[in-house]
């Protein structure tokens, strides 16, 4: 009689597998390989009873985004396996969870759900195995790594002191206790954003060789990515990525590539998913990674976000001290006179790489021409350094706010669809400014105002630049709205 019921409980399970295969392969159908692999890769069916489709899924991320957009889908589709699937629920299963392959639980007794399992279970492990041919690709598919870049050699500010921190924890864990995921880190160029991956790789491939870390730049994974598809070796590309425990990507803005973003999109899911970590870098947030696709956006959002800001005075002396040491190593003689070390703290304030660079200049000039280090010398050296150094960076939502404050508008006008003149002439300057203060493209512009077309933002350009040359008092304008925004 047992035995009897066992096998009804066995049968009752393969037929739920059955019915989760089933609803699987119409998601996929319904909404392609490339939606389904990002978004349902990782469900599995945690329960079925009274009725009700016990859904998880791997990240809060994922059950909000599922549950905000395909949970009607996924319940029609049950409800079309039969009356014993009336109400679907989605819930995230735990970090530690997520990590092993499990047998869904279909409300059977313990005993026949274990004597049973081969044949209840509908997923397939996480984390493939690793063959000889995938770890040799893995190697070639690594970015190449400074020997310089380690933490001993990171100077440590205010500015950079949390993200360090986040990094400092990620490589003294493991695999099994990520903690920010994804860990994304910005900041402009030269403020130690590479310096600081590359010095986390080095210690986890250090004191974790059994750890799989992978380290990319963006270009790198999209050079690698197209040569895979030109050999046909795609799926193998795709298989390696999956089976690493921590992939760091550096220079994130420089993604580019609907297809290209897709695959990452898709391995960032599975990686995550996994409870595997994942470290981001670029030159900005990810809300403002106007050239990404939107599901990239919101996954890197959905992590830890640390800004690198600009060193203060005792960084850039930290660093240029520690600059000069490393140079005396190979130039005994080299010294630099307090005074010059203090025209390059007060002068040359954007980055790390450039302080590093005004000690280079003059390490080079005093070895080549004989002459000792002065005041005068440093100050012809590094002119063109640091009238560089004095333009500041402007963005557009800079502008956008000087603008609305200057013609007494909201940004929100700024963005609208409104196309009074109080509005318009407003919208039409700062696209102007946008175009004339940023390294930001037409079409990114015009998606920053609202969405609008490219084709806007040159009229307004061209509009206000036609202006400017007869209208006296527009250019005195904007003169002030310039000066306001490099104050």
């Amino acid at each position: 009689m047992l035995e009897a019921e066992a096998c009804g409980v066995a049968g009752a399970a393969v037929s739920h597998a059955d019915a989760w295969a089933r609803v699987r392969g119409r998601l996929k159908a319904d909404l392609g390989e490339e939606v389904f692999s990002c978004w349902f890769a990782g469900m599995n069916v945690e329960q079925i009873e009274g009725g009700t489709v016990w859904l998880s899924v791997p990240s809060r991320f994922l059950k909000t985004w599922i549950s905000t957009h395909y949970r009607d889908k996924l319940a029609a589709l049950w409800q079309a396996e039969g009356p014993a699937y009336r109400k679907v629920e989605v819930s995230v299963r735990t970090a530690m969870r997520a990590k092993v392959e499990a047998p869904a639980r279909f409300s059977a007794p313990e005993a026949a759900r274990q004597a049973n399992a081969p044949a209840a279970r509908v997923v397939t492990p996480i984390r493939p195995a690793a063959d000889a041919a995938s770890a040799r690709l893995f190697d070639d598919i690594s970015s190449p790594l400074d020997p310089r870049y380690t933490f001993d050699n990171f100077v440590e500010g205010a500015s950079n002191r949390l993200a360090l921190a986040a990094a400092r924890q990620v490589a003294d864990g493991s695999a099994s206790a990520v903690k920010f995921n994804p860990l994304y880190i910005h900041s402009s160029v030269g403020q130690g954003k590479t310096h600081l991956l590359q010095a986390l790789t080095h210690h986890l491939k250090a004191e974790h060789p059994e750890m799989r870390v992978l380290y990319l730049t963006a270009e790198h994974f999209m050079y690698r990515f197209v040569q895979s598809l030109q050999t046909q070796s795609a799926i193998a590309f795709k298989e390696a990525l999956r089976t690493i425990d921590l992939l760091v990507i550096d220079d994130m803005q420089f993604l580019h590539g609907k297809q290209i973003q897709q695959e990452f999109c898709h391995t960032v899911n599975t990686l995550i998913d996994g409870a595997r970590q994942v470290i981001v870098a670029a030159d900005r947030p990810p809300v403002e990674l106007e050239t990404m696709d939107e599901r990239v956006r919101s996954r890197l959002s959905g992590g830890l976000l640390i800004e690198i800001g600009a060193p203060d005075a005792a960084l850039r002396r930290s660093i240029i001290e520690r600059r000069i040491a490393l140079t005396t190593q190979h130039m005994p003689g080299f010294s630099v006179p307090d005074d010059v070390i203090d025209f390059i703290v007060r002068n040359v304030t954007t980055s790390g790489r450039d302080l590093e660079g005004a000690v280079t200049r003059l390490a080079g000039h005093n070895q080549l021409t004989g002459l000792t280090l002065s005041l005068t010398m440093a100050e012809t050296t590094l002119k063109d350094l640091i009238r560089v150094t004095d333009t500041r960076r402007v963005k557009i939502e800079d502008i956008q706010r000087v603008v609305s404050k200057h013609y007494n508008v909201s940004k929100q006008d700024l963005l609208s669809s409104r196309r009074t003149r109080s509005i318009v002439w407003p919208r039409q300057i700062a696209m102007y400014l946008a175009k004339s203060l940023t390294l930001r493209s037409l079409p990114e512009i015009g998606r920053r105002f609202g969405g609008r077309d490219h084709t806007t933002v040159l009229h307004a350009v061209r509009k206000v630049e036609e202006l400017l040359g007869s209208d006296e008092a527009l250019t005195q304008e904007i003169e002030v709205l310039k000066r306001m925004l490099e104050a």
